[in-house]
């Protein structure tokens, strides 16, 4: 995801009222950072590759997973924006 997508992505998430900030990875790896009720937060398309996953961390460690959602790498900016919205993280 490009700095300018994440950020696009962050605004329109916290208009939906979803704790979101855009996480830097790295060297031109951005993504999206959503913090979640209890503690945990997912780490949206901060890999690289292709499509929309999410990891799951909690105190720095990988405790879980959204998988590729299918045709993600296609999405517009609102689908993007509903599919991270609406995710369940269970």
């Amino acid at each position: 995801m490009q700095v300018e997508e994440a950020e696009l992505v962050v605004e329109a998430l916290r208009a939906r009222k979803v704790f979101a900030h855009v996480y830097r990875g790295g060297v031109a790896r951005h993504g999206v950072r959503v913090v979640l009720s209890d503690g945990r937060e997912a780490l949206w398309d901060v890999d690289g590759a292709a499509g929309l996953e999410a990891q799951v961390m909690a105190n720095g460690m990988l405790v879980g997973f959204v998988p590729k959602i299918p045709g993600s790498e296609a999405f517009t900016l609102e689908q993007t924006v509903e599919a991270i919205a609406t995710a369940t993280y269970d």
